[in-house]
C-alpha cells in the first residue's frame, strides 16, 4: 500500500507491506545514504516480515544530513502511531547504514524527552551500522548508541569497512541496552559476500531479524 506522509511542506514516499492477519507490531524501515526505500535488501526484508505476520512500513528520505533524516523518521513514527488503519502496540525502528544512525538518533532524542512516557518504540535494528568512516576508526559514531535503553540488534558484515568488528563489539560492551550482534561472515558494508548470492545473504539477514523480533515481543506466531 503506497502512502505519502506529510513532512513540512512536502511528502515522504512510503510503502506498507501488510500481513494477511492483523499485526500488533510493526517495523519502520529506511535506507542508507544512497538509494531509496526500493533498495533490494529493504524490499526483501519488508516482504519477509509481512509474510511472517509483521507490518512493515518503509520510507524514502533523501538528504545526507543525519538531523534531517532523524526528523523525517520521527514524522513517520508519529504518522504510524496515529494511523486509524493500523492499530499497533509498538514498533521497531530499522535502518540500513545512515538510516540506522537516524533511527538511533531518534530513539535517543525520544528517551531524553521527559514527557515521553509511552513505550511505543520497542527496539532498534541496525543493518550495516556505519560506526566510522572508512579508514577513520578513531572517530566513532557511538554517542547515540550509548544512551539507548531499548533492545538493539546489529546485523553487520565481518568485513564491513565502516564498522570494524572489534570496535563494534567494544561499543556494544559499553551499551546499557540489551543488545545482540549478528555477524554476516566476510560481508562488506553493502552485505556482499564473495561466493554467495544476494538472496542467500538476505535470507540469513531476514531470518535473524525476525527471530530477534520474536524474542522481543510475543508475536502471535502462526
Amino acid at each position: 500500500v503506497k502512502v505519502k506522509i506529510p513532512f513540512g511542506n512536502k511528502y515522504l514516499d512510503a510503502i506498507f507491506s501488510v500481513p494477511e492477519k492483523k499485526s500488533t507490531y510493526g517495523v519502520i524501515l529506511t535506507h542508507g545514504a544512497g538509494g531509496d526505500m526500493n533498495f533490494p535488501h529493504l524490499k526483501s526484508l519488508a516482504a519477509y516480515l509481512a509474510s511472517h505476520g509483521v507490518l512493515c512500513l518503509r520510507f524514502t528520505c533523501k538528504g545526507l544530513n543525519v538531523a534531517y533524516r532523524t526528523k523525517a523518521f520521527k514524522t513517520v513514527v508519529e504518522y504510524l502511531k496515529l494511523s486509524d488503519d493500523y492499530k499497533l502496540y509498538g514498533v521497531f525502528l530499522a535502518g540500513r547504514s545512515m538510516g540506522s544512525r537516524a533511527a538511533a538518533s531518534l530513539i535517543r532524542q525520544l528517551s531524553q524527552n521527559d514527557d515521553d512516557d509511552d513505550d511505543f518504540i520497542r527496539g532498534l535494528i541496525c543493518l550495516s551500522y556505519p560506526l566510522h568512516r572508512p579508514k577513520l576508526q578513531s572517530k566513532l559514531r557511538d554517542e547515540d548508541l550509548l544512551f539507548i535503553r531499548c533492545p538493539v540488534l546489529f546485523v553487520s558484515g565481518s568485513a564491513d569497512e565502516m564498522c570494524e568488528k572489534q570496535l563494534l563489539e567494544g561499543v556494544a560492551s559499553k551499551m546499557k541496552a540489551p543488545k545482540k550482534i549478528h555477524w554476516i561472515d566476510k560481508a562488506n558494508h553493502g552485505m556482499a559476500v564473495k561466493g554467495r548470492t544476494t538472496d542467500d545473504v538476505m535470507e540469513e539477514i531476514n531470518a535473524q531479524v525476525f527471530s530477534w523480533l520474536r524474542e522481543n515481543v510475543e508475536l502471535e506466531h502462526k
